[in-house]
């Protein structure tokens, strides 16, 4: 795996330094790291930049207070669906008074798995206003769509989002109604080993394939996989795509580029 050191000192034809892009963290529990700021400072030096998601208004707030402003760190504001039920009209009016102070929105959508069925009809009014109220347009979504893959992407659909589909472990079916609803996929390390990784990204052209850790849930090697680590899942991605770690980087850094240019 190439590694931070190594990059930084690419040249041009003309003999100058080149500053590597960087690639991405879409989705990363900052706060549930045993030490945020260390991963955090890993992460510069690996020259990744991280998307931190928020599970609720009162998460977001305190992680902005505790990170401060941190250049390449952007703390995105959630209603987690699991959360859904509990969530009071004071805790979506706070969410809606933080939109304007956020760049990016996550983690919001559904969940219909054994854990979240229940609530189904809550998650749905929550989900639903998000789309129509939160500012429609001008800030990037990563969404969670567990067992609610079709619910989730007719609902994108419909409101033309820009949105990634966070470890999406649907149907292979479903792939093309995302796909042609403009959404991305964002892939981890714990995708890149499951049985259903190879049709997955076989079904996903690659210009619509970012990254995530979604850490420190996920995992490598039983331990919670960090974002210095996320070359990883670029390499990965090049077995499966026939080319090489600086090709599939090239790639993914193109689609973050790209992705990110659709908001307003």
């Amino acid at each position: 795996m190439a590694r931070r050191s190594d990059r930084r000192h690419r040249q041009d034809r003309a003999g100058a330094e080149v500053t590597p892009a960087r690639l991405l963290d879409t989705h990363c529990h900052v706060a549930a790291y045993a030490d945020p700021v260390a991963m955090l400072r890993a992460a510069d030096e690996a020259g990744i930049a991280i998307v931190a998601v928020t599970e609720d208004p009162d998460e977001y707030r305190r992680l902005r207070t505790r990170l401060g402003r941190r250049d390449h760190v952007h703390v995105a504001l959630g209603l987690h669906p699991l959360r859904a039920a509990s969530f009071s009209p004071n805790d979506l009016a706070r969410f809606f008074r933080l939109v304007p102070q956020t760049r990016w929105i996550g983690e919001v959508g559904l969940d219909y798995s054994r854990a979240g069925v229940s609530t189904a009809k809550a998650q749905q009014r929550v989900f639903d206003v998000v789309l129509t109220e939160a500012q429609p347009g001008r800030h990037p979504l990563t969404v969670h769509s567990r067992g609610a893959e079709k619910d989730v992407i007719g609902r994108l659909s419909d409101a033309g989002l820009p949105a990634i589909l966070h470890w999406y472990t649907g149907p292979l079916g479903l792939v093309d109604d995302a796909l042609q609803a403009g959404l991305y996929f964002s892939i981890n390390i714990a995708m890149t080993r499951s049985r259903k990784f190879p049709g997955l990204i076989q079904a996903i052209p690659r210009d619509r394939v970012l990254l995530e850790t979604d850490g420190p849930y996920a995992k490598n090697g039983g331990r919670p996989v960090h974002p210095d680590e996320l070359e990883s899942v670029a390499l990965a991605l090049a077995r499966v795509w026939g080319t090489d770690l600086e090709d599939s980087t090239r790639v993914l850094v193109t689609n973050q580029e790209r992705f990110l240019s659709s908001t307003r």
